[in-house]
């Protein structure tokens, strides 16, 4: 609710004037929550192992309540830079909710389970948006604040009464807990999960680098007619779209035939679906090429998520699944600084077929590090 007016924010209610310091100050806000939550992420999810995952869920969740609404108060741009930075430090409600689901679910179930969670991301990814927009226009920005703080402490409310976790803290006591870097030492001698995290940061990097020049790439095609900013808008949100309908339906599959063959045709289907929009000569052939690519995606995160819970050895879920929030923060990170470093040099277009080789790269090192090796261990 709160990223589409970030810059407006900055304008109006912190008194910036100048367009490049408001540009300048928006992606340093936008990062700092990314460059916390990539440090803090593999902390918590040590803590998460060992005192359980809902704690830890709630204690993101309260936490981030508290500081949307403080974010409300902010009078310049340092103070606003600095709550989005104790947010990222906070954060972790995905993966812990994550990491909860994958200890609860049977694992004949986990990918309907993860596909159906990541319809509720892409859902809220889509809405959230959108109402805050429109609350935007309405009732002024800083009131988005509250009202996101309020949403939050009423999710983590919900989960606090609702949701049940049979974690057994004496087993877990038992358990040796090895550090950070200990743990991820442990995991990295796992080349499933290095791989997985890896595909986890080339998604994200691949997904980003074009993301922020797409509104300017639909001016490109649209013109400056009637309707713009409408027509910028349906084409960032059809993505989600189809990927919240293909979520579920993907991720049971995923549970019939295996996560690592969805995972692969995802990414090879995500590649052909960059292709088109680099040579889209219209908005609805943009339109079209990213709802294919919303299709092929809808396989993708929830894939890795199952696929890391089948590899990630019992008590270290939650470590497993906060480094790769931490490859995912780098990608998110990454992405949008190098495509609009190259796009000066190679266009929008030039990202679209950037990003087709990259996840072109990925299906490669899928194939290679987990359907080869899994080939290789029936056979053997």
């Amino acid at each position: 609710m709160i990223i589409p007016f970030l810059s407006l924010y900055l304008q109006f209610d912190l008194g910036l004037s100048d367009p490049h310091e408001i540009g300048i100050w928006a992606g340093v806000i936008f990062a700092g929550n990314f460059v916390t939550s990539f440090i803090f992420q593999p902390i918590w999810g040590k803590f998460a192992d060992r005192y359980g995952r809902k704690i830890m869920l709630l204690r993101s969740g309260f936490g981030m309540a508290i500081v949307m609404v403080l974010m409300g108060f902010a009078t310049n741009p340092w103070h606003l830079l600095l709550l989005r930075m104790l947010n990222g430090t906070i954060s972790g409600f995905n993966p812990a909710s994550i990491a909860l689901i994958s200890a609860t679910t049977p694992k004949e179930r986990m990918g309907f389970a993860m596909g159906t969670i990541q319809s509720g991301g892409i859902a809220g990814t889509i809405l959230g948006p959108l109402f805050g927009g429109l609350l935007a226009d309405t009732v002024g920005y800083r009131p988005i604040f509250y009202l996101t703080g309020a949403l939050l402490f009423g999710a983590s409310l919900l989960a606090l009464i609702v949701v049940k976790e049979p974690f057994d803290r004496a087993k877990a006591a038992a358990r040796v807990q090895a550090s950070v870097v200990e743990g991820l030492r442990k995991l990295a001698r796992i080349p499933q999960l290095m791989s997985l995290f890896a595909v986890t940061f080339l998604i994200q990097f691949a997904m980003m680098s074009p993301m922020t020049l797409i509104p300017l790439y639909v001016q490109e095609l649209h013109g400056t007619a009637a309707n713009l900013a409408f027509w910028a808008g349906f084409v960032g949100s059809v993505t989600g779209l189809s990927n919240l309908v293909a979520s579920p339906l993907l991720g049971k599959l995923a549970d019939r035939i295996g996560g690592e063959k969805i995972l692969g045709v995802a990414l090879i289907g995500a590649a052909i679906s960059f292709i088109p929009q680099a040579l889209a000569g219209t908005v609805w052939q943009l339109l079209l090429a990213r709802f294919m690519l919303g299709i092929f995606l809808g396989g993708l995160i929830p894939a890795v998520n199952t696929l890391i819970r089948k590899y990630t050895p019992d008590g270290m879920e939650s470590r497993s699944y906060s480094f790769n929030t931490s490859a995912l923060a780098i990608g998110n990170m990454i992405g949008p600084i190098t495509g609009g470093a190259l796009s000066g040099y190679i266009g929008i277009q030039g990202l679209f077929v950037l990003s087709a080789f990259m996840m072109m790269l990925n299906a490669f090192w899928v194939w290679q590090s987990l359907l080869r090796r899994r080939s290789s261990g029936v056979r053997g």
